[in-house]
């Protein structure tokens, strides 16, 4: 079904992949390929068997994890063109489900409970960054549930971290933000020196993720 997309990600052929693919699903092991199946496979090493095995498995779960998606907005009969856009363009789960995060069910969190006391129009307003006296403009939101003004602007707060929090623009600015400037940092607990010994090197270790091989993350 990936055949193409692996091939084109790997730089090799897509029949090489579907062999591949087909000796796994016969049950063959990566080794007993690599070794014996040379011919069949266009001589690839293990490493691109696996790769391959690899890839394919990505590829079938982010199909999966895509219908669903694709089913439960409908179901909710919330789906529209331009969401069944960004969907189709999507190309990892990350993104997905960035897409997928305002339609999941929630539990009653505190954006919920404010958007429940009428507090939406408030919150469009702070948003909206218009010069405006927020104390009465606030007051005009007080009911039985939301007594004071300053709570009236704490649940308007609340519900715009919660847009904020998923919306996927945002989100992937953030993530790729994190990606090339986050550090990650290691220090060793006091009096565990002498039991941690052979970790040394990470007891006061600083490097950036960005930088930061993956051999030394799992160490």
């Amino acid at each position: 079904m990936f055949s193409q997309l692996i091939a084109q990600k790997l730089s090799i052929k897509p029949q090489q992949v579907d062999t591949v693919l087909q000796l796994l699903g016969d049950g063959s092991t990566i080794p007993f390929i690599a070794r014996y199946r040379k011919d069949a496979t266009g001589a690839l090493d293990e490493v691109q068997i696996q790769q391959i095995q690899d890839e394919n498995k990505l590829m079938n779960e982010f199909a999966e994890r895509k219908t669903f998606i694709e089913k439960t907005i409908t179901e909710q009969g919330k789906m529209t063109e331009a969401l069944q856009g960004k969907i189709d363009a999507a190309i990892s789960i990350s993104q997905l489900e960035d897409i997928y995060l305002p339609f999941k069910q929630k539990r009653k969190t505190k954006a919920v409970v404010a958007r429940e006391n009428g507090l939406q129009p408030l919150a469009d307003m702070l948003l909206a960054q218009n010069d405006i006296d927020l104390e009465k403009e606030a007051a005009s939101f007080l009911n039985e549930k939301v007594v004071t003004a300053e709570a009236a602007l704490q649940g308007a707060r609340d519900i715009i971290a919660e847009t904020v929090n998923e919306d996927t623009v945002v989100r992937e600015k953030l993530r790729k933000l994190f990606q090339q400037e986050a550090t990650f940092k290691s220090t060793v607990i006091t009096e565990k020196e002498t039991e941690a010994a052979k970790y040394k090197d990470y007891f006061a270790f600083s490097e950036r993720i960005a930088t930061i091989p993956s051999h030394r993350t799992l160490a």
